[in-house]
């Protein structure tokens, strides 16, 4: 397809006329009927802002298919999505996980070395998971900056649904779990160790349930497509202030981190210390709704 054929089809598919086309362009309609004839070609800014409108790369726009582009995910984004939503998911929910573990196993008379050894080893382990799916995602958006939404409305609608039941299953199994654990300690003493029996099981169903929360949170902004392309293209102001809660996150996870590991060696408080990554990820979440770049557009 040509430029005027691709042009067509994006206006078409938007649902646009050449007169509203051409006053969102600052242009006049006779213009735009010569670009899709091929009678003429817009200058280059112009084309510049025809990709940001439409959500299209200029090589696409101007000598591919923008129409098989939509059909065909060329960059194997979906599937580098799906990896990376599972991979960060799982290692999240791991840590957590590797906590509820090391209390089993302390409870059936492993000594502390050892379920210390092993917890610091998952933690290093879904440590090395996220870090390098982070710079995998980091790469992949180096190499395609832009994007065109190649999803359909009924695959939108059907994630939704999978969306509500991610959700409300793991809020559900939240609510479960301390039921649960309210009536396991009504049939058993405070002691050890059916106290050590009971938070481990706790820790293994929240760290499901924060899995959950994880990977649906992940698959959501997959599909917008739209905030893909432009936190990849941010003006100066938006880099900077990107860069900063970048700073400021990665600075509270080490601390986060470097202070359950004291906490551990000098108080032995591996099991109930967990809860510092919980407020940590708080933290994260008030810096970036504080300094969000993009609230004032919003």
């Amino acid at each position: 397809m040509a430029f005027s054929d691709n042009l067509q089809f994006l206006r078409t598919r938007r649902g646009q006329t050449q007169e509203q086309l051409a006053e969102v362009l600052e242009v006049s309609r006779q213009s735009v009927s010569k670009w899709e004839s091929a009678q003429s070609y817009p200058e280059m800014d112009t084309i510049l802002r025809i990709c940001d409108l439409y959500q299209v790369n200029l090589d696409t726009l101007m000598r591919g298919s923008v129409e098989d582009s939509l059909v065909e995910d060329t960059a194997q984004y979906d599937k580098f999505m799906n990896r990376f939503s599972k991979r960060m998911a799982f290692a999240i929910g791991g840590i957590i996980a590797g906590v509820g573990l090391c209390g089993l196993l302390e409870a059936k008379g492993v000594d502390e070395y050892r379920t210390s050894a092993i917890l610091l080893l998952i933690i290093a382990v879904c440590t090395v998971v996220m870090v390098v799916s982070s710079l995998q995602n980091d790469n992949f958006r180096k190499a395609y900056p832009v994007l065109t939404d190649f999803y359909t409305p009924q695959e939108r609608q059907a994630f939704r649904q999978k969306f509500i039941w991610f959700i409300s299953g793991g809020v559900g199994a939240i609510l479960f779990d301390v039921a649960l654990l309210l009536l396991f300690f009504s049939r058993f003493p405070e002691e050890e160790p059916f106290e050590s029996y009971a938070i481990s099981v706790f820790l293994l169903i929240v760290a499901g349930a924060v899995t959950a929360f994880v990977y649906a949170g992940i698959q959501e902004e997959k599909y917008k497509i739209d905030e893909y392309n432009r936190d990849n293209n941010p003006t100066p102001e938006v880099k900077k202030r990107k860069g900063l809660i970048n700073t400021i996150c990665a600075t509270l996870m080490t601390l986060t981190a470097a202070l359950y590991v004291g906490l551990g060696l000098a108080l032995d408080l591996w099991r109930t210390a967990w809860w510092v990554f919980a407020v940590a990820g708080i933290l994260c979440a008030v810096v970036y709704i504080v300094l969000d770049p993009y609230r004032n557009e919003d």
